[in-house]
């Protein structure tokens, strides 16, 4: 009888990972994946705006689990194994379908302010939206205006009867409070610029710190890794 794949073993050399600091692909087990999928998911999660889209994570994992089911299928009937990979399993897809809807709810609520931030985005290594996304924003937002179009606007005067995206886009409330934790020491984090009443405010974090602060002075760390929402 074949073994089962344990959940840390390694990953197929088909499923790379792309390292964001030097854009080489890098090598990582499967519980490593599973562990970066998690805080993905987390930040996702508890972030107010919509983060860069973490395919290359949901990929890998889809990849071990059909690599698990197959070794399954394999397995001689009753082996206690068998019921422990499922649980696993279930635990995976469930952590991918919640990122998954996490973010099509925030497409679906941010879908003008989305797009905008995607333009900015799409040459880049990091971005925002995956090409399904992409298709999915771009579809629901013709729709949205077609049902605006021909509900509301084409029964309004002249002069009022059309929308401006800037004006009119949903956007996130990128200074509500966040809970985080810090993965790595960053000094001279400016957190409240300086007023007319008050001087701005520098702090250090350091790793291992919790805090709770506003997310807009943490968006890019929590971007770059440097802290996890939790």
């Amino acid at each position: 009888m074949s073994d089962l794949v344990e959940i840390d073993s390694l990953l197929s050399s088909n499923t790379p990972l792309n390292n964001t600091e030097d854009g080489e692909e890098e090598a990582m087990t499967a519980s490593e994946v599973l562990q970066k999928l998690e805080e993905a998911w987390l930040n996702e999660k508890f972030a107010p705006d919509l983060l860069p889209v973490k395919s290359n994570l949901v990929e890998c994992m889809l990849a071990q689990i059909d690599a698990m089911e197959a070794n399954i299928a394999t397995a001689k009937k009753g082996d206690f194994r068998i019921s422990v990979h499922r649980m696993e399993i279930d635990r995976i897809r469930y952590i991918i379908s919640s990122y998954l809807r996490i973010r099509l709810a925030k497409i679906e609520k941010f879908t003008t302010h989305v797009l905008q931030e995607e333009e900015k985005h799409r040459d880049t290594d990091t971005p925002l939206l995956s090409d399904a996304e992409l298709e999915f924003a771009k579809g629901y937002n013709s729709s949205v205006m077609s049902h605006l179009t021909n509900t509301a606007l084409r029964h309004m005067p002249a002069n009022v009867a059309s929308l401006n995206s800037k004006e009119t886009a949903v956007v996130p409330l990128v200074d509500s409070y966040v809970f985080l934790k810090v993965n790595e020491t960053t000094e001279n984090v400016l957190i409240e610029e300086e007023t007319v009443d008050a001087g701005e405010e520098i702090m250090d974090l350091l790793q291992g710190d919790q805090h709770i602060m506003r997310y807009r002075p943490v968006a890019s760390l929590v971007e770059s890794g440097a802290v996890s929402l939790i």
